[in-house]
């Protein structure tokens, strides 16, 4: 478009240039600028109060295809067993009326194969009441070769007080598989562990408070104080002035309405924010049993030089057997031969750019040719150097 055609639709006086670039850079920014990242507040933050609690109880499967527990090895097993029956008015005496001891020593002497001791966990989850249903995980105590199959009895499972909050009952369903036979063995996944779905019947509730005195309080998941702040001000620009109060760099304080139907739709409302987080602290992390090294975006790398060599040493042993001659009463001797080599590899010393974000930082790591395992030492020398701009945590 020439000059003169341009004229026709703005005046180019300096009022109007202005107006024209301010235009032309509105069309172009929003495209070319990224989008900032938000993730919503219920994401970020718990409500303290709001919480689950776990649950434990100890009972006994039945039901087994001879894969339960070795009574000779577990007594505890038959004990179970023994004061289940009593207490179900069942009494096995092998003694004379009136012993003491009736019940467990005839229990001893029965191989149950069909029975095995299990410790049944579940989660006890906010707000739950009398008569929901909770998912329960089943796994032996004993030396049970598989709990497929199996059925699990009346269990109480019980609370950190030691309190009853759930009775567990109910068929199992177990994910592997096996078979043996002549002392071979095939097995897929784990035949010692089960799940219940819907196993356990809530019998007691917790009782969940999350305001005190017309106050909540959130707690991130992570500490940090620019996080704090940005949810701080997102709360107090979506609710008005004072609504929200940090306390410290993991805990902020909130004006809750009174009426529970309104904290409810508070709630909801405050759980919906978007709120950009604060960028982490830099951080590597070094699994040292399977090798993995895993980075975040905030890793930085200084100029620096590296000089790495790898030191092999392989023993090759093989036998010799040495053959007596004709008539000399000798004897056949087998002998052990070895050949050792040692190897080292080259280790030239090579210039590392510094790299300002995580592409850069792992085209430098690659320059190196490293395998994981040695780029771990690798990154514990150019911490120590002062070159590696990162936490280093070794799980």
């Amino acid at each position: 478009m020439s000059i003169a055609s341009l004229r026709r639709f703005v005046r180019l006086d300096r009022f109007g240039l202005a107006s024209l670039m301010f235009a032309m850079a509105s069309a172009i920014l929003p495209a070319a600028m990224p989008t900032a990242h938000a993730e919503r507040l219920k994401d970020l933050v718990a409500i303290q109060g709001v919480r689950d609690n776990p649950l434990i109880g100890y009972g006994l499967v039945v039901g087994l295809d001879g894969t339960g527990d070795q009574t000779t090895q577990t007594p505890f097993t038959t004990q179970t067993l023994a004061n289940m029956l009593a207490n179900l008015g069942i009494s096995i005496n092998n003694q004379s009326a009136g012993s003491s001891n009736s019940g467990t020593s005839a229990l001893t002497s029965i191989q149950l194969k069909n029975v095995a001791a299990v410790m049944v966990t579940a989660t006890l989850p906010p707000f739950a009441r009398p008569g929901e249903a909770l998912d329960v995980t089943v796994s032996s105590l004993g030396n049970a070769k598989s709990l497929r199959g199996g059925t699990l009895l009346l269990t109480p499972l019980k609370g950190a007080d030691g309190a009853v909050y759930a009775l567990a009952q109910g068929n199992m369903a177990v994910g592997g598989a096996g078979a043996s036979a002549n002392g071979s063995k095939v097995q897929v996944n784990q035949l010692a562990a089960g799940r219940i779905t819907s196993g356990a019947i809530v019998e007691r509730a917790v009782q969940t408070s999350i305001t005190q005195n017309g106050t909540m309080q959130l707690e991130l998941n992570d500490m940090d104080y620019d996080t704090t702040q940005r949810i701080v001000s997102a709360v107090n620009n979506a609710f008005g002035f004072g609504t929200a109060m940090p306390l410290d760099g993991r805990t902020i304080q909130l004006r809750a309405p009174a009426d529970p139907a309104q904290q409810v739709q508070f709630l909801a409302q405050l759980e919906d924010l978007d709120v950009k987080p604060a960028p982490g602290a830099a951080k590597i992390v070094l699994n040292a049993r399977t090798g993995s090294i895993v980075m975040n975006q905030m890793v930085t790398l200084d100029t620096c030089a590296v000089a790495h060599g790898n030191l092999s040493v392989v023993v090759n042993t093989q036998p010799v057997v040495s053959q007596p001659g004709a008539f000399s009463n000798g004897r056949t001797v087998v002998a052990q031969q070895s050949q050792i080599q040692l190897k080292q590899d080259d280790g030239n010393v090579k210039y590392v750019h510094a790299g300002a974000n995580l592409a850069e930082v792992v085209k430098a790591l690659n320059a190196l040719g490293a395998t994981p395992a040695d780029l771990m030492s690798i990154l514990q020398a150019m911490k120590a150097a002062g070159a590696l701009r990162a936490d280093l945590e070794i799980i």
